[in-house]
């Protein structure tokens, strides 16, 4: 049964795909039929699917179909017409609704190409670190990307800081002054807007995938957050002042972390290191880290090589901080 989904969601997309290439144009539904090996009956259910799902298509019975509105939706064919990507996002898995984009991600990285997507509409059990709850309603951009990057596992924290910059660089595009909080969320104008969740599979020496999980408020209504960060939140939709095209962003998004991750795979960590640093909400903040056994203050002066985050405390001591939750605190 679900293999029979695959193919027919395959041929779904494919000819959407096709739609797409020739928006505003008309494609008979013989010339469909001959370039997807189906028949025409096969074609015409196809398309009375895709209008249930609110692609509006007209149909010509001398000239055949035409594309003239798509819904919002995040649509793998609709991604991929516009996508410029060699690796990242060839092969995309889409959801309407998934408990986790990164639980499905984990079970298909170890048979799947490196650079395929998974994304949803919504998500009925998002994570962020530490085990807490991640609230993905629709309107907002849920995915996750799988990549196999030949680094060891005490490395894995460099890809977060990469997919951070890619984030924050995809939001600065739009005109947005997104920075980075350490270490793995992105800011606009000091509220949360998007959070990062980078998973490994690893042997001891070797990665063998790692499951980047990236979670942004995109068309989504703060007033629908619970109230206990309804303040400390915002959306794209909220900084904006309007919906943005989801499809575009993520194109842009998928687009901007091949280009860091070749860059990190070519030259390494320093220059990734360098545009984060020049991007980071943290770097100057007095914060307060917590960490499993203990809890530190002080002004976040820098990050090492590694990632790891220099607090200097209120006796100027220097910290290295590797892991733990940080809150940005307003100095009286």
């Amino acid at each position: 049964m679900g293999s029979e989904m695959n193919i027919r969601d395959k041929i779904k997309d494919n000819i959407l795909e096709k739609l797409l290439a020739r928006r505003g144009e008309h494609v008979s539904g013989e010339e469909l039929a001959h370039e997807l090996a189906v028949s025409r009956a096969t074609i015409w259910k196809h398309i009375q699917a895709l209008r249930t799902e609110g692609y509006m298509i007209e149909s010509s019975t001398n000239l055949g179909y035409s594309l003239v509105s798509s819904p919002d939706r995040l649509a793998p064919a609709e991604i991929k017409s516009g996508l410029k990507t060699s690796v990242i996002g060839r092969d995309i898995r889409y959801y309407r609704e998934t408990e986790s984009t990164n639980i499905i991600a984990r079970e298909i990285a170890g048979s799947v190409e490196e650079g395929t997507v998974v994304i949803a509409e919504s998500q009925t059990g998002g994570r962020g670190r530490l085990g807490r709850k991640w609230i993905s309603p629709e309107g907002g951009i849920w995915l996750s990307i799988i990549i196999k990057p030949k680094i060891q596992p005490l490395y894995a924290s460099r890809i977060t800081f990469l997919a951070g910059i890619s984030v924050a660089k995809t939001m600065r595009s739009y005109g947005l002054p997104a920075k980075i909080k350490w270490p793995n969320d992105v800011l606009i104008n000091g509220k949360k807007v998007c959070g990062i969740l980078t998973e490994i599979e690893a042997e001891i020496d070797q990665i063998e995938y790692c499951v980047v999980g990236i979670g942004i408020d995109a068309n989504v209504d703060t007033e629908s957050f619970p109230e206990e960060i309804r303040d400390t939140s915002t959306s794209l939709k909220k900084e904006l002042g309007g919906e943005i095209d989801r499809v575009g962003f993520v194109q842009r998004l998928l687009a901007e972390f091949e280009a860091l991750y070749l860059e990190f795979q070519e030259d390494g960590f320093s220059s990734i290191l360098e545009q984060w640093r020049n991007i980071s909400a943290t770097i100057g903040e007095w914060v307060k880290i917590t960490t499993q056994t203990r809890t530190i203050y002080g002004e976040a002066i820098g990050v090492d090589s590694e990632g790891a985050l220099i607090l200097e405390t209120g006796e100027g001591k220097l910290e290295k901080i590797v892991a733990g939750n940080c809150e940005h605190l307003r100095r009286l």
